[in-house]
Order: structure tokens, then C-alpha cells, then sequence
């Protein structure tokens, strides 16, 4: 494939409303930045830092004036703050017109964390990046499926994966352990076995997504973005790191560079559908990844969507 170019492949985004999570620094951020570029309706992003926010929020509204930015302060490791954050994101619509969101990026996320627990009791890697994440989705699925009835519409729900999801424990997804710190691993390895679990729920919830409610108007895909220093990286201690730079030797790359940890994200969430397998896991840039066994196990990803959905059924709106 040629080397993707956002400024020239992204398209107008005219009346399209974005989400994306993580947007405060990183390569949200830089997905934030491709979005607002292209003239879409309304872009929100979420993080947990204010701060961070107001001054992206800042330079947005420099660079792209008429871009309505908004930040929703959410932490996905807090399952409050996620039905909060949606709340808010709807109550920004006028009370006489439906919510729209045309764009969803789950790409918000931690990394090889020492054993711990979120708020509501999850392992923290699993309940971060992905029950926060399915609680968003979740709660934005009424907007989403709404918007994908209107006339030319073209919902997305994009969720950044890694392809260190092939270092998931035994079997997958240890569903009888996901409500403890799960540190009984081999040493050494449980934080990165912990992130590969979370990783393959992300690539398995996208599949079974797409098998749920892509007749209904909706593509969702997982990606991996790449491998970049970021500070999900250079946030790590010593040995973790080595591990990031040995595991990828030559492949890590600077951050900043291009907005490139952008690309496979925008790609999914704009590029044409007749180009894209609707539940497909790709990797830089636009590229079908390979399926191992877990990852194409339909009956897992049926057994994560049950899983969660019972875990999460007294999270309504109402």
C-alpha cells in the first residue's frame, strides 16, 4: 500500500461528530489533530487531565476556529466517570435534535501496570482498556445506531489494539480471574500477560461487534497503531522498557514523528468501506493483520460479549 498521507486521504469530514478517547496527549492527541484538519461537525475527546485538555483545546481552536472542540473529563479505569462523560457528551446536543456520533476511537489505554485494581474492582489493564471502553460503547450505542439510520451515514467504532496481544495468558481471556489483581503469573511476564489479555478483548469485542451490528449500519474494526515512544512507554520502569525495545528492535519510533501514530487509526475510521473487512484487526497502514487462533476464535469473543454485558448490565443511562 503507499505510504498514507492524512492530509490528502482523510476526507472532508463535513457533519460527521468524533469521539476519541485518550485525546489529551499521545497519539490520541495527534488523532485529535488529523480529525480536526478535515472540517468535521464536532470533535470530542476525553482524558483525565484537564489541564492537558485545556491546552490542546487551545491550539485546535487556533489552528481550526470553526472546529467545535470538547472535552469530556473521563477515566476509564472509574466506570462513574464513564457514564458521566456520556451524559455530558449528550446533554451538548439541543434538547429539540438526536445525538450524532458518526466516529468513535477507543484508543485510550495503559500498559504493563504493576498488579492493581480499577475502581470498580477489575484487573487494572483488562477493566482500563477494555470494560471502560465497553461501558462507552455500551452507552453510545442508541447514538450510534441512530446515526447510522440516517441518510449516508457511515458509523464507525475504531479500537486500538496491539499486537502484544499474542502475549495473553493460556486460553485467551481468564475470566474466573478478571476480578483480582491476577499476579500469580510467571514472574516477569504477568504485566505484559495481563496487557495481551487486554489487548485480545479489544480485537475480539471489535469481531464480535461487527457480527452483532454490522447489518445495522456499523463497521468496527481493531488496529495496531505501531510501536511508538510514547509515554505509555517511556512511563515504564527499566525493564519493561528493554523488553518494548528488544521485542520491537529497530521498530519503535519517535512519537512526534509525521503524526504517524495517527495513520492506522484515521485509515480505519475514514478510509472506504469496500476497503475494509467489517470486524478485521489491521496493522500499519491499512494492512489485514494475521489471525492467530485466539483472535480468530468467534466462540471466545462470543463468551468476552456475554461476559461483559452481564457485568455491565447495571451501568444504564437511566
Amino acid at each position: 500500500m503507499p505510504k498514507y498521507s492524512p492530509e490528502k486521504d482523510i476526507p472532508d469530514l463535513a457533519g460527521k461528530v468524533i469521539l476519541v478517547t485518550g485525546g489529551t496527549a499521545g497519539l490520541g492527541a495527534q488523532t485529535v489533530q488529523s480529525f480536526a484538519a478535515h472540517n468535521p461537525s464536532r470533535i470530542f475527546f476525553t482524558g483525565r487531565s484537564s489541564s492537558r485538555a485545556d491546552t490542546l483545546t487551545s491550539d485546535l481552536k487556533i489552528k481550526y476556529p470553526n472546529v467545535p472542540i470538547n472535552f469530556l473529563e473521563i477515566d476509564l479505569a472509574s466506570l462513574a466517570t464513564v457514564k458521566t462523560g456520556v451524559q455530558t457528551f449528550l446533554s451538548t446536543f439541543p434538547p429539540d435534535a438526536k445525538p450524532r456520533l458518526d466516529i468513535l476511537i477507543c484508543n485510550a489505554g495503559v500498559m504493563a501496570l504493576p498488579p492493581g485494581l480499577t475502581n470498580d474492582g477489575y484487573e487494572i489493564q483488562f477493566g482500563t482498556n477494555h470494560v471502560g471502553h465497553a461501558l462507552l460503547v455500551k452507552l453510545l450505542l442508541p447514538t450510534l445506531l441512530s446515526t447510522a439510520a440516517l441518510p449516508n451515514a457511515d458509523v464507525r467504532v475504531i479500537f486500538v489494539a496491539s499486537l502484544a496481544f499474542s502475549g495473553h495468558p493460556r486460553g485467551g481471556i481468564v475470566f474466573e480471574d478478571l476480578k483480582t489483581k491476577q499476579d500469580t503469573f510467571l514472574l516477569g511476564t504477568g504485566a505484559w500477560q495481563r496487557y495481551g489479555q487486554s489487548k485480545l478483548a479489544n480485537i475480539l469485542y471489535a469481531a464480535e461487534m461487527a457480527r452483532r451490528y454490522g447489518d445495522k449500519g456499523i463497521t468496527s474494526v481493531s488496529i495496531h497503531p505501531g510501536t511508538f515512544n510514547t509515554g505509555l512507554i517511556t512511563s515504564l520502569g527499566l525493564a519493561n522498557r528493554a523488553m518494548i525495545w528488544i521485542t520491537n528492535a529497530g521498530n519503535v519510533k519517535d512519537e512526534a514523528k509525521e503524526g504517524e501514530g495517527s495513520w492506522n487509526s484515521c485509515w480505519a475510521a475514514t478510509s472506504k468501506t469496500d476497503g475494509i473487512v467489517n470486524g478485521g484487526f489491521y496493522v500499519p497502514v491499512g494492512v489485514k493483520g494475521k489471525k492467530l487462533r485466539e483472535n480468530a476464535n468467534e466462540t471466545l469473543a462470543g463468551q468476552l460479549w456475554e461476559w461483559t454485558e452481564k457485568e455491565l448490565e447495571s451501568w444504564a443511562l437511566n
